[in-house]
C-alpha cells in the first residue's frame, strides 16, 4: 500500500525530534505504535471476515452444485408427492 523504506522512517523521525524534543519523543512514539497496532488489526479482522465471506460463497456454490448433480430437490418433490398420496387415499378410506 505505502512504499515506505527506512530512510523515509528515519526523516520523519529527525523532524518529529526537532519538532517536539527529546523529552516528549518517547511518549509520542509510544502512542504511533499503539495506533499502528490497532490498524493493522483492524486491517486482518477484515481480510478474516472478507476470507470467512468467499469461504462460505464457496461453499453455497459447492452444495448447490451437488444438489444439482445428485438431484435431491427432485428426490424430496418425489416424496412429497408420494405422501400427499398416501394422505388423500387415507382421507378416502375414512
Amino acid at each position: 500500500m505505502f512504499d515506505v523504506g527506512f530512510w523515509e522512517f528515519a526523516l520523519i523521525g529527525i523532524i518529529t525530534l526537532i519538532i517536539v524534543g527529546p523529552e516528549r519523543m518517547p511518549s509520542i512514539a509510544r502512542t504511533a505504535g499503539k495506533y499502528v497496532g490497532k490498524a493493522k488489526r483492524f486491517i486482518a479482522k477484515i481480510q478474516d471476515d472478507v476470507s470467512d465471506e468467499i469461504d462460505i460463497d464457496q461453499f453455497k456454490k459447492q452444495m448447490n452444485d451437488m444438489d444439482k448433480e445428485s438431484n435431491i430437490v427432485e428426490i424430496f418433490d418425489e416424496t412429497k408427492d408420494a405422501l400427499n398420496d398416501i394422505k388423500h387415499n387415507t382421507d378416502q378410506k375414512k
